[in-house]
């Protein structure tokens, strides 16, 4: 019998998955057209507390990640309630954590943001959207929480229903509270932060009920589990550690950025929330392939997770061409429809064509590191990540300061990290390493 898995099962999970993936990105490019018409310095206020708002959620992929490839290796051994318990733990994790997060964030949003606002008018706009969108954090939390456990039992129809109810209510909410309606003239860039809010509490709100309904059909206890908590908390380590390495590059990124001028910070803008829509867009087959290999190594199918490894390779390469053709041919076409204005769109050429570039070596990188999150190899991603910032994306950042290369310099930082990055998972993957099979991944 062949290892390979049918395309049609990898299909099956990554067609719901992809418009989960890029419901929040897309979300957050329309929320940049529509506050590119509030002008550059409401756009680049923008961008600076989108990273800083990134660095106070993306932390905790864990709760998605993390709870996928755990709660795989159990459903793949036969042991559903076990597998949505890990949904539980993780969901009491995102609320605990959510909360803390919103208050520290609301302590230190102005002086982050006059650190990487440059101080003036682009920090104050800063200031302005991230106390509301903070009030977010602890939804956004829940719902990555809730993406985990249903990955994990391969049940990708139901976040994309939530996913998709909270983030339409956001692009109405966006679309009437930044600019009004009527006579009434909105609220400016405070109501792009207030429409996120109400987005993302009807999502989470919709995966507390999916855990309220399988604890009413009896199969899982809604109660705090300290052993799985504690094994949660083991493989966030990692995970944390690779995401802060992520979170300091693109931080470091925005604030090199703004000493540029408001044009290139709203040019990195446009063309840094492209990239987060892409990565997400390639990351649908790596979800599926992260359920899938997690499943078959709770099973003792080794070499159905490495066969798996070496198509969902072929597929990101594929997707990473087409789409890296795609946007070289709307270079002239999609950047207008961001912002109208000129020296905006006069820096944007920069950093797209690295963007076209990039797309095949983001199609196979962001392929492999959904195997490899799906097998726990949690600690390899961690170190690797870490030396890829290090030396690959970090140094060329902060010589464009120092040396005025501009976006040039930054996007090219971006391009020396993802070709690190490239070699590191690609030599993992081909090693067989990663696959330990079980119920759970020792540790």
């Amino acid at each position: 019998m062949s290892d390979r898995v049918p395309a049609r099962e990898i299909a099956r999970l990554a067609a719901p998955a992809l418009p989960v993936l890029a419901a929040e990105p897309l979300y957050l490019l329309v929320d940049t057209a529509v506050v590119g018409r509030l002008g550059a310095v409401s756009l680049a206020g923008l961008a600076v507390a989108g990273v800083m708002f990134a660095l106070v959620t993306s932390q905790l992929t864990f709760l998605s990640y993390g709870t996928t490839s755990r709660a795989a290796r159990l459903h793949g051994a036969g042991d559903r309630p076990a597998a949505v318990g890990e949904g539980v733990q993780a969901t009491w994790l995102a609320l605990g954590i959510g909360v803390v997060l919103c208050g520290i964030g609301e302590l230190v949003a102005r002086p982050v943001a006059e650190a990487l606002g440059n101080g003036g008018a682009i920090a104050d706009a800063a200031v302005t959207w991230l106390r509301v969108a903070l009030i977010g954090a602890p939804f956004i939390l829940v719902s990555l929480a809730g993406n985990g456990w249903m990955r994990g039992v391969q049940d990708t129809a139901r976040p994309l229903r939530f996913v998709l109810a909270g983030n339409a209510l956001s692009v109405i909410g966006c679309l009437v509270l930044v600019h009004g309606v009527g006579s009434w003239i909105g609220l400016g860039l405070v109501g792009s932060a207030v429409a996120n809010v109400i987005g993302q509490a009807v999502g989470a709100a919709l995966f507390l009920v999916a855990l309220w309904r399988e604890r009413a059909a009896g199969h899982v206890t809604l109660r705090p589990d300290p052993v799985v908590l504690r094994a949660q908390l083991a493989m966030a380590r990692d995970l944390v550690a690779r995401s802060l390495a992520f979170q300091a590059c693109f931080l470091s990124a925005a604030a090199v950025a703004t000493r540029f001028g408001a044009a290139s910070a709203a040019a990195h803008q446009i063309v840094l929330q492209l990239w987060s829509f892409m990565a997400l867009v390639l990351d649908a087959v790596a979800i599926a392939a992260q359920s899938l290999v997690g499943a078959a190594l709770g099973s003792g199918g080794v070499q159905r997770a490495r066969a798996l490894a070496g198509q969902v390779t072929r597929y990101g390469l594929v997707f990473g061409i087409a789409f890296g053709v795609l946007f070289a041919v709307l270079a002239g076409v999609l950047p207008p429809v961001f912002t109208p204005d000129p020296a905006v769109l006069a820096a944007v050429p920069i950093p797209w064509w690295f963007f076209v570039a990039l797309q095949p070596v983001a199609g196979v990188v962001f392929a492999l590191d959904g195997i490899l999150l799906g097998a726990g190899d949690a600690a390899f991603l961690r170190t690797s990540t870490l030396a890829a910032a290090v030396l690959g994306f970090l140094p060329p950042i902060w010589a464009s300061l120092v040396f005025g290369w501009g976006l040039a310099g930054i996007w090219s930082g971006l391009t020396a990290f993802m070709l690190i990055r490239l070699v590191a998972v690609g030599t993992r993957t081909r090693s067989g390493q990663w696959a330990v099979t079980g119920a759970v991944r020792p540790r």
